[in-house]
Formats: C-alpha cells, structure tokens, sequence
C-alpha cells in the first residue's frame, strides 16, 4: 500500500470550513469517550467496548444530534462523525492489547484532523451487491481533488497521474492543511543488493556511520532552525498569551506567535524527517542485512547530557523506519544485543577494552589498531555473533 500526501490551497472560507470539520470531530471524540467511561459504573449492564459504542453511537445519532442547539452538526459530512467511532473502537482496543495508553480527550493544541470516506455504491438491482469500484473517489491529473462531502479543494502540488481512494484524512500542521490518501499498490522490492550485509552505528556527534565507511550527518540546517527559534522565544518572553482560568482573552498579536512558533517547529521537524528518510532508503537500497544496535533510548534521554543530541538524532525514528523499509527494499533488519561491547572490542583482534564517550579515536591496547571509534563500532556490529542478534 502508498500513501499520497498534498499541500492543500484553501481560502479563508474554505480554511474555516476545514477547523469545522476538525471541531466537530473533537467534539464527537470526547463525547463517545465520556459516555463509555460513565458506563463502565453501571453494574447491571455487562458488555464489551464495541457494543458500548455501538450503543454510544445510536444515542449520538438518534437523540444529540436531534437537539435544537446541535444543530450545526447537520452541515458537516455524516462519514466525519462515523469514522470517529471507528478510531475510538481502535483507541480502546489497543489499549486493551496494552499497545497503547488509555485514550485522552482530544485538544486543539494537538493539532486539527479528520477523515472522510466514500460509501455509497452504484446498485444495478435492488438485492444485488454494488458494482466494484464504485464506491471509490476517482482522482484525476489535476491540481483539484472533490473529497467526499466536501467541495473541490485546490492543490499546491498536482497529482501527475489518475489514481482512485476511498479514504481521505485531512490534518493541519502550523498554518498548513493536508490531505492524504491510500493507493492500492504495492512497490517490487528489488532483487539484487550491492552489499550483502552492512553494520550501522548511530552516534552523537555522527548521525550514521557504515561498515562500508559512509557516513550521514544531520544537516547544519537544524542547528540555525533550532537558534531562530529560541530567538523567537525570548523576544517573546514577556507577551501574555491568555488565561482561561483568570478569563484573560489572548491578543491578535499572541495569536501571531503561536502560528510563528508553530512554523518553526515544523521547519526542524521536516528537516529531521527529511534527513531520516534520505538515510534509511540510501542504505536500505545498497544493502540486503542490516544490523543495527538495540539501543536504550529511554535511558541515554535521562541523561542531562546526551538528552538534546539524541532526541535531535530520532535513534527511534531511524530504527522505525529500517524496520517498515523491509518490504519495500526487500531487506532484514537485524538487532544487535544492547550488552554487545561493539564499542569497546577492536574490529580486527576482538580485544575489548574500555573507552570514555569523550575519545572519539579507538586505540587497540593489543595490536595497536587506530581507527575512529564509530567506524570500529559499525563493523563489530556488522560482525556480531548470531546469539546476539535477533530480527527487528
């Protein structure tokens, strides 16, 4: 399955029509979620999360929405409240798998989204199952895309070839709106691989380095992104920005910051994402295994020292990513034991010997090998036992 993200060009009509999609959405999400916590109290009434809101859904539809002062709710697409409690029986379900937290109640801090869908099919006869493919949105080649329910939104990007979806999830970041949707296809993972086999060492002051000697680093861009938005913070330092509590309303100008700041995060965040995904397909592409370190990521954050370089680093992300990659590169992505002295065993001797985090140099004790530390790193991983590997 691909996934087809554009920019969407929306006036100031179409901008509020697509916060009242995402209101409308919050509204219905937190709604579902208080009334099945409330029903868990009641003692005479034992049922599974799915009827509960099933049952929450019936009392939605059939008495709320039916109220005077609801009646807002009528002008917005019916799939946009149907497709909530559809990700409120997923939001519970994992949680009850122990997959995810126990759901909480969506904010406008966290970001605007939706999801509508197409449903009505073509019938032929009545009885008669619908004919295929009818209940899918075609797209054309175009700047244009007619979303179900809604009107047709221009694009910044156009799409360059004609393609068909049922599902469409539109989502804000900063000021920008989106809108993505699901292709059926699938991508032919390649065949042949140069390298047959490729350690990867993640690192602080390295981003990557291979056993093959490559290296990737996080662009000096971020560095600039993150320093223009501590400025702008300090500017900012004094501004007050509302206070519900104290029924202080937030100025036009406090408005204007929050989307500035808003755009500044997303700039490092792209960058990040951007970096990341260039890294992993290049080696992905190259190399058939690739072995990588089960790093402790939760421990090396608490480390006041570390903190800001690995969270600056996504070691998470990148692990994510190898790991989805597989089936579109045809690769295996093997972890190496967290307790493997990869960083302290010489690659050429296997003499292990300890190393501060401040020597960037691996100087062998034994037969006086001298070699950068990641690349030492890097090639004892590629050379890892197979009692301390284990698939991603």
């Amino acid at each position: 399955m691909l996934a087809i993200k554009r920019e969407l060009k929306l006036n100031k009509v179409e901008t509020s029509l697509m916060r009242g999609n995402a209101g409308f959405k919050r509204f219905v999400y937190n709604f579902g979620l208080d009334l099945l916590t409330a029903s868990w109290s009641l003692e005479n009434v034992k049922a599974s999360d799915f009827k509960r809101i099933n049952a929450i859904k019936k009392v939605f539809t059939q008495i709320t929405m039916q109220k005077p002062e609801y009646a807002w709710m009528k002008k917005y697409p019916s799939t946009v409240y149907q497709s909530v409690f559809i990700d409120l029986k997923n939001a519970f379900e994992r949680w009850r798998k122990g997959l995810a937290q126990f759901p909480k109640k969506k904010s406008k801090k966290k970001g605007d989204s939706f999801t509508v869908y197409k449903t009505a099919g073509i019938y032929p006869e009545k009885g008669k199952p619908p004919l295929p493919f009818t209940n899918r949105v075609v797209i054309n080649a175009r700047s244009l895309i007619k979303l179900p329910g809604l009107k047709e939104l221009r694009l910044k990007e156009r799409i360059d070839f004609i393609c068909s979806s049922q599902t469409f999830t539109v989502s804000r970041t900063a000021d920008k709106w989106f809108v993505s949707f699901i292709l059926d296809a699938e991508k032919i993972p390649p065949i042949i691989h140069p390298i047959e086999k490729i350690g990867v060492d993640l690192g602080v002051k390295v981003l990557a380095t291979c056993s093959d000697g490559s290296k990737y680093d996080m662009p000096m861009t971020t560095k600039t992104a993150k320093t223009k938005l501590s400025k702008l913070q300090w500017h900012n330092r004094n501004k007050v920005f509302g206070n519900r509590k104290l029924k202080i309303k937030a100025s036009n100008n406090a408005l204007k910051y929050y989307t500035c700041l808003a755009r500044h995060h997303s700039r490092i965040a792209n960058i990040r994402q951007d970096t990341t995904q260039k890294m992993t397909t290049d080696i992905s592409r190259k190399a058939y295994v690739i072995r990588i370190e089960d790093l402790n990521i939760q421990g090396m954050i608490s480390n006041q020292k570390l903190a800001t370089a690995v969270s600056n680093n996504c070691f998470y992300e990148i692990r994510r990513q190898f790991t989805y990659k597989q089936a579109h590169y045809g690769t295996k992505v093997e972890l190496v034991d967290r307790w493997y002295p990869s960083s302290k065993m010489c690659c050429k001797c296997h003499h292990i010997q300890p190393i501060t985090l401040s020597e960037r140099v691996y100087n062998c004790g034994n037969c006086g090998n001298i070699q950068d530390r990641d690349e030492n790193a890097s090639v004892n991983l590629m050379n890892a036992p197979f009692d301390k590997i284990r698939l991603a």
